[in-house]
């Protein structure tokens, strides 16, 4: 299908500059979380538990949380989330100067913050469609900036930055990533106003939360851009959840190694980010989503066996690349084709099924450590990596991605009188319109 060149907007600066900013934050606390729990317990379970409890929002509120922020209005949701994250972040930022932390506390705080960032991220999701006038073509470019971004920052610069923070207080990560959160908020609040979807029958908040699930079961290229995450967030806490103590036990590695093999993965995400558009062009989305899990799961198989640092290293930056590629092409596919009055529900229907089942890999992980060894959880997650593979690839294959992205593009202009039609009439449009109220299959 043909596909618009237009700059993205100066709107989308903005944007970028406050997910950013709030991506060094995140950084900073993907570095310093672990060894900070690991400062006040060494049970794998416990450690288990702060990991998964910022995944828990998700399983309670997911969808409740994606028909709210198709209720109201998406750039006030965002800068009052981050607002509200920045001062919660207070309470640990008192505690570790009172030398009064606790995995209690830490856990009740990553829950708090995950319920933000499920508010947050379903709103930004669903406000970035309405900015770049649902252009696939630049939601495609938009999405590899942001997710560039974000890997730079949370990945390169920030795990780094964390653990030295850490070493010099347990308050110092924590209060970096509240002040991110408040330029975020800032940032935010300067965003141009986008055009509010046209409101749907007053229905009950349940209702039209079953609405925009439904939408996604119902459609098998949607249903398949969303388990794939799920499946591969089952695979990928389960890593997360030891990987502090892989690194510390099996290769060796300290605070500040830690860190790097964290930026190693990172350097892989850019990658990936970067690539992901030229790969889509040349092996078409649905191809280029199948190779990228395949990757993923052949590269945790490689960090499990990985015999020292260096190796785990590449194994993880081959990871990260897969991961990050992915992360531009689904999203921007979803937000490509689905109307934006369900665009939040439908966001976080999706983002629900992937995060849900991210609490099941973190128990697991914790449970495979404890029982079977800390290489375990490693090798069961590249399994899982890669049986996923096989099972969502005839859902997001190219035939079934071209034919819903003829169906969302919108009708072509009539042609201008002075080209020969002096009736200004055309034939009618190749494609067939906007997505139906019913998902095709």
């Amino acid at each position: 299908m043909t596909r618009r060149t237009d700059t993205l907007p100066t709107g989308f600066g903005r944007l970028w500059t406050a997910q950013t900013v709030s991506s060094l934050g995140d950084g900073v606390m993907h570095g310093a979380l672990p060894l900070l729990a690991l400062t006040l317990t060494r049970d794998p379970m416990a450690l288990a538990a702060v990991t998964a409890a910022v995944t828990l929002p998700w399983l309670l509120f997911g969808v409740l949380g994606g028909a709210l922020v198709d209720r109201w209005d998406r750039r006030r949701t965002m800068w009052a989330t981050d607002l509200a994250r920045a001062a919660l972040l207070a309470i640990p930022v008192a505690a570790a100067a009172l030398d009064a932390l606790s995995i209690p506390l830490l856990a009740a705080v990553a829950f708090l913050l995950g319920l933000g960032g499920l508010l947050f991220d379903t709103a930004a999701t669903a406000y970035l469609p309405d900015l770049l006038r649902r252009d696939p073509a630049l939601l495609e470019r938009a999405n590899s900036r942001l997710r560039g971004a974000q890997t730079a920052m949370s990945g390169f610069a920030g795990p780094p930055a964390g653990s030295a923070l850490l070493a010099l207080g347990r308050a110092f990560p924590l209060l970096a990533d509240a002040v991110s959160f408040l330029l975020s908020a800032l940032l935010v609040r300067t965003l141009p106003a986008v055009p509010r979807p046209v409101p749907e029958a007053r229905e009950s908040l349940l209702r039209q939360a079953r609405a925009g699930a439904s939408y996604v079961f119902r459609d098998r290229l949607l249903l398949g851009l969303a388990l794939r995450p799920a499946v591969g967030n089952i695979a990928f806490l389960a890593v997360e959840t030891v990987l502090a103590l892989f690194a510390h036990d099996r290769l060796g590695i300290g605070t500040f190694g830690f860190g790097l093999l964290l930026t190693a993965e990172a350097a892989g995400g850019l990658l990936g980010a970067g690539i992901a558009s030229p790969l889509s062009r040349k092996l078409g989305t649905g191809t280029a989503l199948t190779c990228t899990a395949a990757v993923e799961g052949l590269a945790v198989l490689a960090l499990a066996s990985a015999p020292n640092p260096y190796a785990a290293g590449l194994a993880l930056a081959a990871c990260g690349a897969g991961m990050g590629a992915t992360m531009v092409l689904a999203p921007s596919l979803r937000q490509s084709i689905v109307p934006a009055h369900l665009m939040g529900r439908v966001a976080s229907t999706s983002r629900m099924l992937a995060m849900c089942a991210a609490p099941l890999g973190a128990f697991l992980g914790g449970w495979l450590a404890a029982t079977h060894g800390v290489r375990t959880p490693l090798y069961a997650a590249g399994a899982v990596l890669l049986a996923m593979t096989a099972v969502t690839a005839s859902m997001t294959g190219n035939r079934r991605v071209e034919a819903a992205l003829r169906a969302a593009a919108p009708p072509a202009a009539p042609p201008h009188p002075a080209s020969g039609d002096p009736a200004g009439e055309s034939a009618p449009a190749s494609g067939t319109g906007p997505l139906p109220s019913t998902p095709s299959r």
